[in-house]
């Protein structure tokens, strides 16, 4: 008997990862392009498509079950419909599904990026074994996704789960999504960047931005571990930051662990006293000892949920 994958698809704002993954979480065949700056959003569905079949030509196609697809939101996945991704411009009210069923031969399911890579932890990662988790990943931005009581929480049109915009500062920040005050805008790899540049401005006690270098959350995280003050101060507010957002998720929604994925979590390690530190502090009780663990799947995640959500709805 042959065996039997889903494509599985990553959107993302600079980078699109393709891949076949069978029911065991395991990819094959991956591979991955960075996303065209493109005008109009059927040009990245016709980049997608592309990469889609270089990666089909890998197997043949009684193989193949469906595609999962996962991608930034806000999405409506009960219509197949990209409402708007701020990481990409083009894309807005975009029918993702239709197009790229017009482009491939299979069924196309599509997932916020955050629900699939929580969906992928639990069957294949670092939840495996629960009934109840929270994903959370901070990279550009922060998204999430939601177990709850074995099931996967969707919400009203699969919008359950955009964690990063949970308000911390009434009148703070300008996130992105355009409102003030998010967690996104606090704690997301692209604003601690942008608080670690103005710090670093026009300062020589720090290694940070020296001889025009990057700086950026892997600078940070270096210039932290050779004992840097500035970016030890630094990655102490980040994990801070996080820790404020997860203590309101801890009682929102009593998961049995939190799982924490994305670019940033490349500095678990440096992040994870100070973020535990801000839930002793602020969690009650009941709520201290809930684990928090860095992704197992690494950047894998959203693949492997995604491909795992389209095997259940197949």
């Amino acid at each position: 008997m042959a065996r039997r994958y889903c494509l599985a698809i990553d959107l993302g704002g600079t980078q699109l990862r393709a891949a076949l993954v069978d029911a065991a979480g395991q990819l094959h065949h991956r591979k991955s392009v960075r996303t065209a700056p493109a005008k109009e959003a059927v040009e990245i569905v016709d980049q997608m498509a592309d990469l889609a079949r270089q990666v089909l030509a890998g197997c043949g196609a009684d193989e193949v079950e469906s595609v999962g697809l996962c991608s930034p939101g806000p999405l409506d996945v009960e219509e197949g419909r990209i409402i708007s991704v701020y990481t990409i411009p083009s894309f807005i009210d975009v029918p993702i599904v239709k197009l790229l069923e017009a482009r491939l031969p299979y069924r196309v399911h599509l997932e916020n990026d955050g629900v699939a890579a929580a969906a992928g932890e639990w069957k294949h990662g670092a939840g495996q074994g629960v009934r109840s988790m929270v994903y959370i990943t901070v990279s550009t931005g922060i998204g999430g996704g939601i177990i709850a009581d074995g099931q996967v929480l969707y919400g009203r049109k699969g919008l359950a789960g955009h964690v990063g915009h949970i308000k911390i500062e009434a009148n703070g920040r300008r996130c992105g999504c355009g409102n003030p005050g998010c967690w996104e805008a606090y704690a997301s790899g692209t604003f601690w960047a942008q608080t670690a540049q103005a710090a670093a401005a026009g300062r020589s006690d720090t290694l940070l931005g020296q001889n025009g270098a990057t700086i950026d959350p892997p600078a940070i995280f270096a210039a932290a571990n050779m004992g840097d003050r500035l970016a030890r101060q630094l990655v102490a507010e980040e994990a801070d930051y996080l820790g404020i957002g997860i203590v309101s998720l801890l009682h929102l929604l009593s998961p049995e662990v939190i799982v924490m994925g994305g670019g940033v979590m490349n500095g678990f390690d440096q992040l994870i006293g100070g973020i535990r530190q801000r839930v002793e502090a602020d969690a009650m009780p009941a709520f201290r000892a809930v684990p928090i663990r860095k992704a197992a799947l690494g950047g894998d995640s959203g693949l492997v949920g995604a491909a795992m959500l389209a095997f259940g709805r197949a």
